[in-house]
């Protein structure tokens, strides 16, 4: 490799890093990137600092859950009625990758208090449903659904995307970690294994329904506008894959079906920008971290 090479990679690698960085971080809001903590809920070398550092497969499995939670109407209706998802879309997925990262790596004080924040913001997510029951925010049984969905999902990509063949051990470490976060959130039942987490999601399936609004909610999500004409390719790959994770009956529920022979490009392009992403930030923190 020629000395002239090595300063246009670092360049390179420089740019790309930053222009990622800009997507998780409004500056505007003067947001700067999540302090890993010796003092963290988790310890360094766990299951969850793996799967949550990884910058494609977060984004891919967060769609992915989002996809799944608005399937049940009151989850649904809590993003209808009280989200900014209609003007802010990437603001929402920022302030839930945020959330992620500071329960995942900062320091103890800071992930209790983000959980607090988030339980006060629940308790005023409040309604009543087309068919006259009560939802909250704060259900135990909602939160369950809202839990599991995202454990599955984030688990899934960054098993399809980067760790193919985890162990089923590593895979339990996974659930039993994140279930910390669920219990302090209010959230009951929480699965502690990756068994209990498909039994729990088996048993919400019959209530889970989609209608012309869930549709809708779901084309707001996945033709969001980017943030730029430099994101408009990722950010389509982003969300292609992120139906691909989709269980089959989600797909249909949706109305998103996927032709198998669109399958190897949208998988070969996802591991492809993966890669890219963490070349780029070898030797660097992800994306909310510093």
């Amino acid at each position: 490799m020629t000395s002239a090479f090595l300063p246009a990679t670092a360049f390179l690698r420089r740019a790309l890093v930053r222009r990622v960085r800009a997507v998780f971080n409004d500056r505007a809001k003067g947001e700067k990137p999540v302090v890993r903590s010796s003092n963290a809920l988790f310890p360094r070398d766990s299951v969850i600092w793996r799967v949550h550092g990884d910058v494609t497969t977060m984004m891919v499995g967060g769609v992915s859950a989002l996809l799944l939670q608005m399937l049940h109407p009151a989850a649904l209706a809590g993003i209808w009625d009280h989200s900014t998802f209609r003007d802010d879309m990437l603001g929402r997925l920022r302030r839930t990758a945020r959330f992620i990262a500071v329960t995942t790596y900062a320091d103890r004080a800071d992930a209790l208090a983000a959980i607090e924040r988030v339980k006060d913001v629940h308790d005023r997510v409040t309604g009543i449903l087309a068919d006259g029951t009560p939802y909250s925010a704060n259900d135990p049984h909602l939160l369950a659904w809202v839990h599991v969905t995202e454990a599955l999902c984030f688990l899934d990509a960054w098993i399809r995307y980067g760790e193919p063949g985890m162990s089923r051990k590593d895979q339990d470490s996974y659930f039993a970690q994140f279930a910390e976060v669920a219990i302090m959130l209010g959230a009951n039942p929480v699965p502690r294994t990756r068994a209990e987490a498909e039994a729990l999601a088996g048993r919400m399936h019959p209530e889970l329904h989609a209608d012309p609004r869930t549709r809708e909610v779901a084309r707001m999500v996945l033709h969001q506008k980017a943030p730029g004409p430099a994101a408009m390719p990722v950010q389509r790959m982003v969300m292609e894959a992120a139906v691909d994770l989709l269980p089959r009956w989600a797909r249909v529920m949706h109305g998103l079906p996927i032709r198998n022979l669109r399958l190897p490009a949208i998988r070969l392009s996802t591991r492809l920008v993966a890669g890219t992403i963490r070349w780029a930030f070898a030797g660097e923190r992800s994306p909310l971290e510093k």
